[in-house]
């Protein structure tokens, strides 16, 4: 680990902070307990920014440039710490794979094997969002007491799936109809999957997983020798939106890794860099996504009825269009809601914030929410291309694992069980691969992952039904994907010869406005629907405004110049943010102006999915920074 202190420390602070002080001159981080480490971290960086506030006067701040006016602080070196594996990412995958790699090092005796966590939101939690139905086969491998009643630590926030619906809806109506078989929820629990990643990251740190919240990765750092990944770096601090250093300050950090898992989640932001350096996807079908918007009511106690699972295709989206609704009681009288909107739709009038708005005021999700209050609002994009679209999923010095690789099981409607075996199959692979190779200047590769995984209950369910979300690409669209889904269900179930293609990107299926109706979106009431404002309020969303916006765009008035004409705003509808607009400006090309408001941002990704010309690239903003999710 680097121990030197930075020039910038040592001539514009006049007041040591001890803490950072202590740090870089006296111990290296990992002599520390793990518990203690994370502490001091977190410590010293909230030193470090509350100092720059309070020490740093202008004049200081003069003096020092005046001394080299082409010093930048944002070359220095960064401090760097080493651990046996890093993970990105502190959901489901990220923290089944620590834990199970623990318990390994654990078992064996080596309990100064250090697994490391790295989160960007500001607590393990905060950014997760789904339905949620949990199968419980991994958490009950993984965890075997996590639901028994004698257990003091067990989660105490499932509720047991009791009967199951799944309705057609038409403007008005309800039609019952089977649902699959994948769609059982026997023996599967309701849960908020933000709250059980809160109770999962107390669980990874008692077996002494180091779990740091709040430090985003946002670098991949790579070896020069052989560029096999070496581990990530944490982004800079106190950065101003002209990209200039701010008072605050401070230089981000190195993690290095013999192995590095990335569970960031759909489409994450590193993720993608690894999958286009090593071409992973050479040998798969390109990804198709879907957003899910969701909301969680209390309601009146005889609308509650705890256990219910419900299901709804149709209305309000248009036959060309994939998704449904869900409807799931849980707790004490609250209600979980959501629309799912596949983003390969082709009108680029559809907004689905509006479109989920707009089921709500149907009589089967109006009938149980109505004199209730909605609490929470949530949206994010989930990855629907199943088999198919499955990559090259380890690569030298680390692996994707979770919704990062895609394991969504689509026609059951659940990923958490599969993103769980994903990462706890990937800590025994890393386990063995380290356990065998004990030189730390070489290159591990898991090839035990990939053979793992190929023979695991992922695989299997994911080849099982490859054909259903495909389906609904066929010229009778929303009716000849339920029928021939059907067949796949109950009679050729996963064994023909053929596999369907995806039809491609999901931005190259959207078509020109002047093609498309135009779609009207009724004024929210603000009882069932609501402005989406107001929405976004409910998210506990917070960025600090002076940052170099994550929402990367070369050239905004040129983006305008070309996407207003042919898409008329799409930016504006797809967002479940308001982060997108065109605002009227006589001054500018066809009297508009592309703006980012970036502050509202929930980290969803769908912009850099369904951007028709792609160019605009999500980066992650500053650690801690985005949502901060309750009951999600």
């Amino acid at each position: 680990m680097s121990t030197r202190i930075s020039a910038l420390s040592v001539v514009r602070s006049p007041v040591a902070n001890p803490i950072t002080q202590y740090l870089r001159a006296c111990r290296p981080h990992s002599l520390f307990p793990p518990a203690k480490r994370r502490v001091l971290l977190q410590s010293s960086r909230r030193a470090n920014l509350a100092l720059a506030a309070t020490s740093f006067s202008t004049s200081q701040y003069r003096r020092f440039a005046d001394v080299d006016d082409s010093f930048d602080p944002r070359q220095q070196e960064r401090e760097s710490d080493e651990v046996d594996v890093c993970i990105v990412g502190g959901g489901p995958a990220g923290l089944s794979a620590a834990i199970r790699l623990k318990q390994l090092a654990n078992d064996a005796g080596n309990e100064e094997f250090r697994v490391l966590v790295l989160e960007k939101a500001g607590e393990l939690g905060d950014h997760i969002v789904s339905g949620n139905v949990i199968e419980p086969s991994a958490v009950n491998e993984l965890l075997p007491d996590w639901n028994k009643p004698d257990n003091p630590s067990r989660f105490e926030n499932a509720t047991p799936a009791t009967h199951d619906k799944m309705r057609f809806l038409t403007k008005s109506g309800s039609i019952p109809i089977p649902a699959p078989p994948q769609m059982n929820n026997h023996g599967n629990y309701i849960i908020s999957l933000n709250q059980f990643s809160k109770w999962l990251g107390e669980r990874a740190e008692e077996v002494g997983v180091e779990v740091y919240p709040g430090f985003a990765a946002s670098e991949i750092l790579y070896k020069p020798d052989d560029g096999s990944v070496m581990g990530v770096a944490t982004n800079d601090q106190g950065i101003a939106r002209d990209g200039t250093p701010k008072p605050s300050f401070e230089r981000g950090m190195e993690f290095h890794a013999r192995i590095t898992l990335f569970a960031e989640g759909c489409h994450g932001s590193l993720a993608k860099q690894v999958i286009k350096k090593f071409d992973l996807r050479r040998d798969s079908q390109p990804q198709t996504y879907a957003l899910g918007l969701k909301e969680v009511w209390e309601v009146k106690p005889e609308n509650f009825r705890k256990g219910e699972v419900v299901h709804s295709m149709g209305y309000p989206l248009p036959s060309n269009t994939y998704g449904g609704g869900w409807l799931y009681h849980f707790g004490d009288n609250l209600v979980s809601l959501g629309l799912v909107v596949g983003l390969d739709y082709p009108n680029p009038w559809l907004a689905p914030y509006g479109e989920f708005q707009k089921m709500k005021h149907h009589p089967l999700y109006k009938s149980v929410i109505q004199g209730g209050k909605c609490i929470s609002y949530g949206a994010r994009t989930l990855n629907e291309g199943g088999f198919q679209s499955i990559p090259k999923c380890a690569f030298p010095g680390g692996a994707l694992i979770g919704d990062t690789a895609g394991f969504l099981n689509v026609p059951k409607i659940k990923g958490t069980h599969t993103a769980m075996r994903s990462g706890m199959l990937a800590a025994k692979a890393a386990w063995d691969a380290l356990s065998e190779n004990k030189d730390p200047g070489s290159t591990i590769f898991l090839y035990g992952y990939e053979d793992a995984l190929r023979e695991s209950s992922i695989w299997k369910e994911l080849k099982e039904v490859r054909n259903m979300r495909p389906s609904f690409h066929s010229p009778l669209g929303l009716y000849g994907g339920i029928l021939y889904s059907g067949l796949e269900a109950y009679i050729f179930r996963g064994k023909t010869p053929w596999t369907l293609k995806h039809k491609g990107r999901d931005h190259e299926q959207t078509r020109l406005a002047d093609r498309m109706p135009k779609i009207e979106y009724a004024k929210n009431d603000g009882e069932i629907s609501f402005d989406i404002l107001t929405s976004v309020s409910r998210t506990g969303t917070n960025h600090e405004e002076d940052q170099p916006c994550h929402l990367q765009v070369k050239d905004w008035d040129e983006h305008a110049r070309e996407m207003w004409p042919r898409f008329k705003g799409v930016e504006n509808r797809f967002c479940p943010a308001g982060v997108y607009e065109y605002v009227e400006d006589e001054g500018k090309d066809f009297g508009v102006r592309f703006q980012i408001n970036a502050q509202n941002c929930i980290h969803c990704k769908t912009c850099d999915i369904k951007a028709p010309a792609q160019d605009i690239n999500w980066q992650t903003p500053q650690g801690g920074e985005g949502p901060k999710y309750t009951l999600t």
